[in-house]
Formats: C-alpha cells, sequence, structure tokens
C-alpha cells in the first residue's frame, strides 16, 4: 500500500512539474512573442525554440526581476557560446563570449575571430550603454608579447544605445590604442608577429544599426610605422614578369594606373582611409566585397608577399608591408615594382609584357588612348580580356571614368583622350 502512494506520489509530482514546464514555457512564448511590426528573431535553449521580439527580449534580459534568473546560464549562439552575467548592484549584464566571431563580408568571407569577447549593457528606459572588452590569446607568440600586452593587452570600447520596437542603433567609441594591440587580439597567428616592431595608435568610431547590419566607419590612424620585415630588399628586386618598363611617374601609363587604381597615391602613407571607409560600408551593404579598398601600394604587397586570399589575416598582413614599403621605398619604386609586376590577364604580367602583347610596342610608347584601355583592364583583368576577345571591346565607361581621373594633363588633353577612348576600336588580343 505505501509502495503504490510513494508511486502515486511522484506520478503526481512529475506531472505537476511537467505542467509548470508547459504553463512557464507558453508563459514565455506569450511574454516574448514578437509584437506587431517588431524586430523578430529565434532562439534555441536546448530542445527548445521560440520566435521572440527583441526588444522585448532585451527589457527583459536587463530588467533587476528577471536578469538574475539568467545569472550563470551559457546560450549556445552562432557566434560561440555566450555565458550570462548579472551585477545586481549596478544593474548591468554580463556576456563573455569565448571563442566568438562575427561574420563582416566586408572584410572577406572568413569570420573575425577572437579568443574572449566581454560585453556589458545596462539600460534606462529605451537608452542602452555599456562596455566592450575583447582580449588576445592567454599564450601569445613570444617574440611579439612585450609589444602586445602593453598593459593588459586587452581592446577596449564603450557604447550607447537607442532601442525602439523595430531596431536597435549603436554607437561605438574605441579611443586611441596602440595598433600592436589589435593585431594582437583580431590576428595573433600572422607570422609578421614574431618580428614586426610596429607604432602608433588606431581609435574607432562606428555606427550599427540592427537589425539591418548596416554599419558607418570612422577609423583615426596616428603614427603608424612597420620595421623589420625586410622590404628594403624589395629596392633591388627584379621582376619575373619579363623585362622591366623603366616607366617615369609621368608617363601616359603610370598616370593611368593611378587614375585607375589608386588617385590618391602620392598623399597616402600606403593606407587611405578615406578609400577604405566607403568600401566598407558599399560592401557591408551588399553583402560581399564589391568595391576594393586597397591602395596600390597594398596591392603590390599582394602580389609579391600575401598572395589574394580573401580573408582578414591577408588584409591585416598587407597593412604592415604596405606600410613598411612606403617608408623603406618611397613612391617611385612602388610604382615602378606596381607596373612591373601587376597582372594584365590572359597569364600575362608586367606593363611591358602587357604592351607588347596587346599593343606590339614597347609600354614607353604607348599612345595615351592605350595607356587608359590597359590601366582600366586591371580591376578586373581575365574579365576585361574575355569582353575584348569577344566584343572587341573593354567597358567603355570604366576606360572614360580612368581617362577623366589622369592629372598632370591640359584641359586640351584631356578633352582629346576622352574623344580617343570612346573611339578607340583596338583589335583583339
Amino acid at each position: 500500500m505505501l509502495k503504490k502512494a510513494l508511486i502515486y506520489l511522484l506520478l503526481a509530482t512529475l506531472a505537476l512539474v511537467v505542467t509548470a514546464a508547459v504553463a512557464v514555457f507558453l508563459i514565455l512564448k506569450l511574454a516574448l512573442a514578437p509584437g506587431r511590426d517588431e524586430w523578430p528573431a529565434r532562439i534555441q535553449a536546448g530542445p527548445v525554440s521560440l520566435e521572440v521580439g527583441v526588444p522585448t527580449a532585451i527589457r527583459l534580459a536587463t530588467s533587476s526581476w528577471f536578469a538574475p534568473w539568467l545569472a550563470g546560464r551559457t546560450l549556445a549562439t552562432d557566434h560561440g557560446p555566450v555565458r550570462i552575467d548579472w551585477k545586481a548592484d549596478s544593474e548591468t549584464l554580463a556576456l563573455d563570449c569565448a571563442p566568438c566571431s562575427v561574420a563582416v563580408p566586408a572584410l572577406g568571407r572568413e569570420p573575425i575571430r577572437v579568443d574572449s569577447l566581454r560585453a556589458t549593457a545596462r539600460r534606462d528606459g529605451g537608452s542602452l550603454s555599456g562596455t566592450l572588452e575583447a582580449s588576445p590569446p592567454a599564450q601569445l607568440m613570444p617574440a611579439s608579447t612585450a609589444a602586445a600586452t602593453a598593459g593588459d593587452g586587452i581592446l577596449r570600447a564603450r557604447w550607447t544605445g537607442r532601442l525602439s520596437q523595430s531596431d536597435l542603433r549603436l554607437d561605438i567609441q574605441v579611443p586611441d590604442t596602440p595598433i600592436t594591440r589589435w593585431y594582437a587580439v583580431l590576428a595573433p597567428g600572422l607570422p609578421e608577429m614574431q618580428r614586426a616592431r610596429i607604432g602608433g595608435t588606431l581609435a574607432v568610431n562606428a555606427q550599427l544599426a540592427l537589425p539591418a547590419g548596416s554599419f558607418a566607419l570612422q577609423p583615426r590612424i596616428s603614427d603608424f610605422t612597420v620595421e623589420g620585415l625586410g622590404t628594403e630588399a624589395m629596392a633591388n628586386a627584379r621582376t619575373s614578369c619579363g623585362a622591366p618598363s623603366r616607366l617615369g611617374n609621368d608617363s601616359w601609363l603610370a598616370r593611368a594606373v593611378i587614375a585607375a587604381e589608386d588617385q590618391r597615391f602620392f598623399t597616402h602613407p600606403g593606407y587611405d582611409m578615406v578609400e577604405l571607409a566607403a568600401a566598407l560600408e558599399v560592401n557591408q551593404k551588399a553583402a560581399k566585397t564589391e568595391r576594393g579598398g586597397s591602395t596600390l601600394t597594398q596591392q603590390l604587397a599582394k602580389m609579391l608577399v600575401t598572395g589574394a586570399e580573401q580573408n582578414t589575416d591577408r588584409k591585416l598582413r598587407e597593412l604592415l608591408y604596405a606600410v613598411e614599403m612606403e617608408q623603406t621605398l618611397g613612391k617611385a619604386r612602388i610604382l615602378q615594382l606596381y607596373l612591373d609586376n601587376a597582372p594584365w590577364g590572359a597569364q600575362i604580367c608586367g606593363a611591358e609584357a602587357a604592351a607588347r602583347t596587346y599593343f606590339k610596342r614597347a609600354a614607353r610608347n604607348l599612345e595615351p588612348a592605350q595607356a587608359v584601355w590597359l590601366a582600366a583592364m586591371l580591376n578586373n583583368p581575365a574579365l576585361a580580356v574575355r569582353k575584348w576577345q569577344q566584343d572587341g571591346n573593354i567597358n567603355v565607361d570604366r576606360a572614360k571614368w580612368v581617362a577623366e581621373g589622369v592629372r598632370g594633363i591640359t584641359k586640351a588633353q584631356r578633352d582629346t583622350l576622352l574623344r580617343n577612348v570612346a573611339a578607340a576600336h583596338f583589335a583583339p588580343p
């Protein structure tokens, strides 16, 4: 009899637990269900999947009566495991993601990964504020440790936000921070970190709108220097593309290439923050790389050292080499190396080989319209060659745009150049 009673009691208790769990699930589902025009998202907690209104979930997660229930829990997210904590004295929610990753299509196909990311959030009505802290791996490479971990090695930012039913708008500010620290956090495994001596600081202001994912970026670099990568050896480097062109900076092809690829070449220090910010904005909206923000110097670093892999690590390596090349080689040598190594389609590289293959003459003897034609091909040489072979022409609008950008010529010369480019019909290769 006692045994039966215990069984009934156990079954009743189990039924009560199940009923309570179902009730909690239904209450949460009802409470978190997205309202009319509310930003929705689906969350997964173990076997339970819920569609929630994100603004409602944020308000609950940052409320003093609900947040303590979340403390100590870990959520599996697309970015990595996120552990939740609640600081009752300051009514602050803390989220720790380790390791953590985020996809930024504008920066490449591979997501950006950090060893540890900690975010805090405090809400006052519809206003939010908090901090972001990204930490380098506990074991940095020996040669980079001293420089990368100046201070405690943590990359810090402060943020504010405005929450509405439809979106969350964030303003993020990173103060002047040693560039070495940025590299230690974002790309600690780069081989260059073992020998590069990196100086300077980087500050960032950014605005991010969710769920749209649109953002604007205002970076500010000060006193960026790089030593130790050995780029001074390129001063006497010989091209593998055949005979060098020996073109001067004032040649038609040199001018056209600068107009096509890097119009601020003679004024930037190896990187162009204006162009980079514009490219990031365009590419993020397109969710792919549509506009390149690389300078001619960075492109040269890609040709000679880093390769063309589409990821953040390659771009960060490329930047280091570009900065050092500007300091060790100077503009004239960088431009000459670019002209002697640039790809021009159909397995042709170097200005001299391109001029002789496509126009049967030396690069220094190119007509102005021919120089513009070659320069216009550089953004996608293989495609340009195919179009030339199929249609008898390349992208004429781009060629006109390049002609418009050629500097150091008179108005009469430009008008003549534009007419000749528009009328050009060169024999396909």
